[in-house]
């Protein structure tokens, strides 16, 4: 159970690098290999909020116990990462969905917001666990 946290650390590093490799894949046309690696995004991500919710159905709640400029800024990097987090799963599902069932204006409209939110959510969750766990 302790190992949770840097489990999730792991998973949330490979779906960032994974959505930058989606993206990259996709600016050089590369459709099919676009969206494999977006599956494997998807994947990643979904065994991550699996984690997650084990771990703190486990734990609880884990304080941040430093003070000060430290503590502001991490309780402001936490509230914007809870709160996008929050939109990751419907808009990752919709995006996929559209892409998937060939829409892929629809796609493209909805993963240029998808994209910069989820890459947000996927690194902002390794600082919330180097700030929360190694600082």
């Amino acid at each position: 159970m302790r190992d949770l946290p840097a489990v999730n650390a792991t998973l949330n590093s490979t779906a960032a690098a994974l959505l930058i490799l989606g993206y990259a894949l996709i600016r050089q046309g590369r459709r099919e290999a676009h969206k494999r690696v977006m599956l494997a995004a998807f994947a990643v991500s979904t065994a991550f909020l699996v984690c997650y919710l084990v771990y703190h159905f486990q734990v609880g709640s884990v304080r941040y116990q430093k003070t000060g400029v430290l503590r502001t800024v991490y309780l402001s990097i936490l509230l914007t990462h809870t709160v996008l987090a929050a939109a990751v799963p419907p808009l990752a599902i919709i995006t996929l969905s559209r892409g998937l069932g060939g829409r892929i204006e629809k796609h493209r409209n909805i993963a240029r917001w998808t994209l910069p939110i989820w890459l947000y959510v996927s690194v902002t969750g390794v600082v919330v666990y180097w700030m929360l766990y190694r600082g």
